[in-house]
């Protein structure tokens, strides 16, 4: 039985393509840092990333410096990357491992929990304690293994705004994956475009011919279809995947079973991360606008953990096979969005109007407008 459960999906009359300001303007990109990605939670990793103690990564949100490791008890955290001195870039390094976080300046140095526990010769200065300068925390929590931070100084809790997802990904058995390959794209348009062009197939039989062959660009069915997190399934051709040579690249990931195994499905959640599962792998890409025309946009591929198990029976494990075709695959969306970009800077564009089959853009326009709308 499956596990996805269809709501109706309305299309608004009249919907039409954002104004031109908001993929141009200097303006909309700094209110975007203050107003989403200043305030959301923020997708920066997954936690194999930081695997064992003092694992670290480094992650810029809303051009933040920060600090995600695990600390002694194995607990996720997150700190700006700041002295509490003289406000020194603690970490230069973008991975790697620590045993303490101590600034390359004046040697302050802090424990992995963020506590202050070696600043030279300040026992001479008159009413110095280490317990005032710990380290400077973020908000962060795991969802399904993947690690969210938040800057915001109180924002919304992460019960209340995952809601909508839970449990709903279980059986893919997000948290024990592990990424295989990750790949990064310089892409030079909007990080909005790269959304939009995310939520709808309309586009797939002209630029998507392989991936059109697999999975029919009109099987699209949506059981998210408002609010930051929109999308659903579509089919894959029974026996097929979504590789190079159409068959599956790994074992499977979990308990999928019945017509699940046979669809992959895409989920857009706001405002960084997009997720795509199917039966075999799960892709997920991480967007990081650099400007308001141009975003980074790194792309891993999880897979189960013993996948690459040596004698699993019936199982082939080629991960190649599925980011090879996914390459292809994104090349050719960032190849259309940078043509959107370009044309969208055009003083003869204009808002044109959305399909019927554009309606979960449609839908991501109205939310993402609602969080500029805010004060």
């Amino acid at each position: 039985m499956s596990a996805f459960r269809k709501t109706t999906e309305t299309f608004t009359a009249g919907a039409r393509t954002l104004p031109q300001r908001y993929f141009i303007g200097p303006e909309i990109f700094a209110q975007e840092q203050a107003k989403v990605f200043g305030r959301q939670w923020m997708l920066v990793g997954h936690q194999s990333e930081i695997a064992g103690v003092g694992d670290f990564l480094v992650a810029t949100v809303a051009g933040e410096s920060l600090i995600v490791l695990r600390d002694q008890r194995l607990t996720v955290r997150a700190f700006y990357n700041v002295c509490r001195h003289r406000g020194t870039r603690l970490c230069e390094a973008p991975t790697g491992r620590l045993r303490a976080i101590q600034c390359p300046y004046h040697a302050w140095t802090y424990a992995l929990d963020g506590r202050l526990t070696g600043a030279p010769h300040m026992d001479e200065a008159p009413d110095f304690e280490k317990s005032d300068y710990s380290l400077h925390a973020v908000h962060l929590v795991l969802w399904e293994g993947f690690i969210f931070v938040n800057l915001a100084a109180s924002p919304i809790p992460a019960a209340e705004w995952f809601a909508p997802l839970a449990s709903k990904f279980a059986h893919w058995n997000l948290p024990q994956l592990r990424s295989a390959r990750r790949m990064e794209y310089d892409v030079r348009a909007n990080w909005k475009l790269i959304f939009q062009n995310y939520s709808e197939c309309y586009h797939c039989p002209g630029v998507h011919p392989a991936l059109a062959k697999i999975s029919p660009y009109d099987s699209a069915e949506n059981d998210l279809a408002e609010g930051p997190f929109l999308g659903g399934f579509m089919e894959i051709s029974k026996g097929a995947s979504l590789t190079m040579s159409g068959k599956a690249c790994a074992r499977p990931l979990g308990e999928i079973q019945g017509e699940d195994q046979h669809r992959v499905f895409y989920y857009s959640i706001f405002p960084n991360m997009l997720l795509s599962m199917h039966p075999d792998y799960v892709m997920v890409h991480q967007l990081w606008p650099q400007s308001i025309e141009q975003t980074l946009v790194q792309c891993d591929w999880f897979f189960h953990p013993q996948a690459a198990e040596v004698g699993a029976p019936g199982y082939h494990y080629d991960p190649e096979d599925a980011v090879a075709f996914w390459d292809m695959t994104n090349k050719q969306d960032w190849h259309v969005c940078e043509l959107s970009q370009q044309g969208i800077a055009s003083r003869a564009y204009r808002p044109g109007p959305y399909s019927p089959r554009e309606s979960i853009p449609a839908a991501w326009d109205r939310e993402y407008l609602r969080f500029m709308s805010e004060a």
